[in-house]
């Protein structure tokens, strides 16, 4: 994108120069050979000129029909890559991913106008980002959820769960919580007793209440990166959408039952495709949420990640 921006800047300024240079040897040449021209003659002559330099600046713009986006490798990658491009095509744009594997990156890039979007954060990270580190960057449209999802590779369905069974969730207190939530969310708890709000109420705090968990369900905390391959220890667990998706667990074991959303938590876990604040009605801008926001996204979305990432078409607020 940067060696395209270079070669339209510089063939820009060649035809300006020329056009100058142009101008100049002309007048040279009326004051030595040539009759002064009337002032009809010189109007007309700057109009063409005039016209001639705004046309090839339109066929510029309209040349430069590449859209270069940042994303991280699961899932954004993947649904640019794989269905954006293409749906992009059809209205003659070409689409570049670039991929990042932190999240710094892909916002400064932003920034400094080596991307024209970005697509992996959620609103809170690139507030957040754009105070820490002075940034001007806007959310346009809201594209997908990767919600957490109760697994399984013992059983089918949640009815099938027996009394004592080992649930895993993930041992870092966000998550953690976020992963109880889930399980009262689901009827597997009836609450979280003191869990987040009582220091000493710990995991194994819930797993003998017997009023929050009358199934007495042993809850089992561990690292939400490990809880994948710690699976087949478990009867079930609480995984992080991306965690799941790179484990391959949806395609081989789908989840059980996911999170549900409420207006306020949609907003709060949305993944929003990204702009520097000023190009939000650009028609680059504007052709990526009409790409990213389509049926066939939708679609492909449903059918690759099997609940694991879940479409959340939201404005961006």
């Amino acid at each position: 994108m940067k060696k395209n921006l270079f070669t339209s800047l510089l063939l820009a300024g060649t035809l300006s120069l020329g056009i100058l240079t142009g101008c100049g040897e002309t007048a040279a040449e009326t004051t030595s050979e040539a009759p002064a021209e009337t002032p009809a003659e010189t109007g007309a002559a700057e109009a063409e000129t005039k016209e001639s330099a705004e046309a090839a600046e339109a066929t510029a713009d309209d040349g430069d029909k590449t859209i270069t986006v940042g994303a991280t490798p699961v899932p954004h990658a993947e649904i640019l890559d794989n269905i954006v491009k293409e749906v992009l095509a059809e209205d003659g744009w070409t689409l570049e991913t670039v991929v990042f594997s932190d999240y710094v990156l892909p916002n400064t890039s932003l920034e400094e106008g080596e991307l024209d979007a970005n697509y992996f954060q959620t609103l809170g990270y690139m507030n957040q980002q754009n105070s820490d580190a002075g940034l001007h960057l806007t959310a346009v449209a809201g594209i997908h959820i990767e919600p957490m999802g109760i697994y399984s590779e013992k059983y089918t369905s949640l009815e099938e769960l027996p009394d004592g069974a080992s649930i895993g969730i993930p041992n870092d207190p966000d998550n953690g919580e976020r992963g109880i939530d889930l399980l009262v969310q689901k009827g597997l708890l009836t609450s979280k007793g003191g869990f987040g709000t009582d220091a000493n109420y710990t995991e194994d705090s819930l797993t003998n209440d017997k009023e929050a968990n009358p199934h007495g369900y042993v809850i089992t905390p561990l690292e939400a990166a490990s809880l994948p391959l710690s699976l087949p220890d478990l009867d079930a667990a609480t995984i992080n959408g991306n965690y799941a998706l790179e484990a391959g667990l949806p395609s081989e074991y789908p989840a059980l039952d996911i999170e549900e959303f409420d207006d306020e938590t949609t907003v709060k876990r949305t993944n929003f495709l990204v702009v520097k604040d000023g190009n939000q009605d650009s028609e680059k801008t504007q052709a990526l949420i009409k790409a990213l926001q389509s049926d066939k996204v939708q679609a492909y979305i449903d059918e690759t990640y099997k609940g694991a990432v879940i479409t959340s078409f939201i404005d961006a607020e």
